[in-house]
């Protein structure tokens, strides 16, 4: 009896460590079974589909590396605005550089020149503006895998320009700009914002977005449909290089392109707050401030609409800081900034 309680301590001994042994491996691999589980569920909510088992592995790391690193961030909570796991969170952040910007600072900016600027002394501006609530600006768009971000800020501030002339909001095309406007500008390669009013100018105006429609790759020009004008601008005028004050009074008077650097993990994940972060002034994404105004606990910002959806940010705008202590501006907002005139 005493030698089947021995081997009865032994069996429950040698129990006790095989279930320590399994526990310790669960531990192991539960987080890597999780973070597969959170890949194949964002997969499906965002329709991806990879090609073989190899990519979709290569993808899964690059998930899993982006969750951490946005979990990381928020946990830290040292900034005033969060990030999320969005619509590029299997994408590295060279990858999403080059499918989503398309600011062309280098290769095909203009020269410097000295341009009117006809809100120079415009005095007492509101504290406060919002294009939205003026009717001045369409629903988000999204650029897809296009870099065609120039288009896409050109398009905006002439559809301000025209809804405060005219009082009418009409969506305009940007693909009538990617496939037409190629003298200067390269399509889905990148193009100025400058370039892109100088080609509304002398095309005599841009169709809208139901009768040419977004296709988000490089197309042949369809004259027909881009014969039918329903908007047209008469100039545009560049707003005082590095100053925020003079890009105050220009988003004042009409939603203005600007040109930002959007190269940042930061940029890529960003979902809400005032925007903080760090970045520099390569500049290689065009958007559209809309706006600007104050946070309650007094941090100013500027209102910018971007090109990449609903799901990106605070329902596709993001809200930078505004008046920091650089002449720029935050990640070069006021380095390029123009506007179209009517």
């Amino acid at each position: 009896m005493a030698d089947l309680t021995f081997s009865s301590r032994l069996i429950l001994a040698a129990m006790i460590v095989f279930a320590t042994w399994a526990s310790q491996a669960s531990a192991r691999t539960t987080p890597d079974e999780v973070m597969v589980e959170k890949h194949e569920q964002w997969m499906a909510q965002n329709g991806r589909v990879y090609k073989d088992d190899a990519e979709k592995a290569k993808r899964c790391k690059i998930f899993k590396e982006n969750v951490e690193y946005i979990e990381s961030f928020n946990e830290a909570g040292a900034r005033p605005y969060k990030l999320a796991v969005n619509k590029f969170a299997d994408l590295t952040n060279e990858e999403f550089q080059a499918s989503r910007n398309g600011y062309k600072m280098g290769s095909l900016a203009k020269s410097s020149k000295v341009s009117f600027f006809r809100y120079a002394n415009v005095i007492g501006v509101p504290a406060n503006i919002d294009w939205r609530k003026k009717g001045a600006v369409t629903g988000v768009k999204d650029q897809g895998q296009c870099g065609c971000c120039w288009a896409f800020s050109a398009v905006a501030a002439t559809e301000g320009i025209h809804q405060i002339t005219t009082g009418n909001l009409t969506s305009l095309s940007e693909q009538e700009l990617v496939d037409c406007d190629t003298s200067e500008d390269q399509g889905c390669n990148g193009g100025l914002m400058d370039y892109a009013f100088e080609f509304i100018i002398s095309n005599h105006g841009l169709t809208t977005e139901s009768n040419y429609p977004y296709q988000g790759v490089d197309g042949t020009c369809n004259t027909k449909k881009e014969s039918s004008h329903v908007a047209t601008i008469t100039g545009y005028e560049d707003v005082p290089a590095n100053s925020e004050s003079s890009l105050l009074k220009a988003v004042a008077k009409q939603p203005v392109s600007v040109a930002i650097d959007a190269s940042g993990s930061d940029f890529q994940f960003y979902s809400s707050g005032v925007f903080t972060g760090k970045c520099g002034t390569e500049l290689d994404h065009g958007v559209t401030a809309v706006g600007y105004g104050k946070t309650s606990d007094g941090t100013k910002y500027w209102l910018v609409k971007n090109s990449w959806g609903t799901s990106w940010g605070e329902n596709g705008y993001i809200r930078m800081q505004r008046d920091i202590d650089a002449p720029e501006g935050l990640c070069g907002i006021a380095m390029q900034a123009s506007y179209p005139t009517a």
